[in-house]
């Protein structure tokens, strides 16, 4: 059944490639793969494998490529992708030897992949659970590894119809997992081979805030202004309500670096911002007044995480819609985090609302309120920042004991 799933989604794909050009770049990365794996395979390397299906698995799994490469320089990283969206953003990134998309699960792909590269061990990240690939991995007495996992009762694997697709978690060595909630799901199926080691998203969020990019652009916006609010990843629900706020209150600055950075959106918010004098990022070396500015909107791509140092409080968008972005990569410089209602399958994001360093929005009132508090109350908004920087250092060093466990 799941070998004619695969070979339907195959054609769906074919058929809709002639539409989507993400689509189109997925597939003809799939197939350009192996041309890649020929070229730059070489046949007396020790590879590791990694996997990740997008750009956050692939922040979840650098940690430990970059340490293993630090600590084993004998061995070569291979690092596949499902989405265009990992691969299009990190196919140069120089912490791995081969980079390239993961053809289609078929048996004849795997086969056909995995002869060429021999990999010593394969990372497969959070959700990957590919049956051909893993069947074939464990036929060949290859080490694999889950790592960052998470599972919840509401997986197939865990239903009565999903029993023999649930045979492929038994192709894993073992399984570094999140949460206990995760072992003991895992365990009720009988599978014991599961540590709980956290997120090794952690350490990254740690590593990112030490190699912080230096923005002489956004420390003259900022100059010496008190109040700087940070809105990430923010969609127009998240921008309705916080502008309508700051449209009001004219003793903070406003930073807003929007998930889609296209023309209609950045009209959009320009729109909305009454009486402001507002400038584009990529506008700004030439602006004589940037330090005079009320809002500065980033409108280009790389720069978030480090943008959030500036915020005397951050918000994470998503929130009001497809849910709530990397809430970790703004907690990690000690400010307060706001974020929308649609959080509660974001486990980090439920530790953070329960620790006191996060609040939860639904309307234009509730950030009214939060703000007039932040504002208010020095003390406050200290203590909030804090217990959010503590939360993250408390939950870091996921990647070493990984690492301890598997070497």
């Amino acid at each position: 059944m799941y070998n004619l799933i695969i070979y339907l989604y195959l054609l769906g794909v074919v058929v809709t490639s002639f539409f989507s050009e993400k689509v189109r770049k997925m597939w003809r990365g799939e197939r350009d793969a192996f041309r890649i794996l020929k070229e730059k395979t070489d046949p007396n390397a020790h590879y590791v494998w990694f996997h990740a299906a997008s750009l956050g698995e692939f922040e979840q799994g650098r940690p430990l490529m970059e340490e293993i490469r630090r600590q084993h320089p004998e061995l070569k990283i291979l690092l596949t992708f499902f989405s265009p969206s990992g691969f299009e953003v990190r196919k140069n990134y120089e912490g791995a030897d081969i980079i390239c998309y993961l053809p289609l699960d078929t048996i004849r792909n795997a086969r056909r992949f995995l002869r060429l590269i021999h990999p010593e061990m394969a990372f497969f990240i959070k959700y990957e659970f590919w049956y051909n690939y893993l069947h074939i991995l464990k036929h060949r007495n290859v080490p694999v590894y889950s790592v960052s996992s998470i599972f919840r009762e509401g997986q197939v694997f865990f239903r009565w119809y999903g029993r023999q697709y649930g045979q492929v978690l038994k192709c894993f060595t073992h399984f570094y997992v999140q949460n206990e909630k995760s072992r003991q799901l895992l365990a009720s199926i009988g599978l014991t081979n599961a540590t709980i080691t956290g997120d090794t998203r952690f350490d990254r969020v740690l590593q990112i805030k030490e190699r912080a990019k230096q923005l002489p652009l956004v420390d003259t916006f900022v100059g010496d202004c008190p109040n700087v609010f940070v809105a990430g990843s923010s969609w127009p629900p998240d921008e309705e309500i916080f502008i309508n706020y700051f449209n009001k209150h004219n003793d903070w600055k406003l930073i807003i670096a929007p998930h889609v950075i296209g023309e209609e959106h950045l009209k959009q918010i320009l729109a909305l911002l009454k009486g402001k004098k507002s400038i584009l990022y990529t506008e700004a070396e030439h602006a004589a007044d940037l330090k005079s500015a009320d809002v500065l909107i980033i409108n280009c791509f790389g720069l978030l995480s480090s943008i959030y140092h500036y915020g005397t409080v951050t918000y994470v968008g998503g929130g009001f819609g497809v849910g709530i972005h990397n809430v970790l990569e703004a907690a990690v410089w000690g400010t307060p985090v706001i974020i929308g209602p649609n959080n509660k399958r974001f486990q980090e994001a439920q530790e953070l609302l329960a620790n006191g360093g996060c609040f939860e929005i639904t309307c234009y009132d509730d950030f009214a309120r939060i703000m007039e508090r932040f504002t208010a109350d020095d003390a406050f908004l200290t203590e909030a920042g804090n217990k959010a920087s503590a939360y993250v250092k408390g939950k870091a060093g996921a990647t070493s004991k990984i690492l301890a466990d598997v070497f």
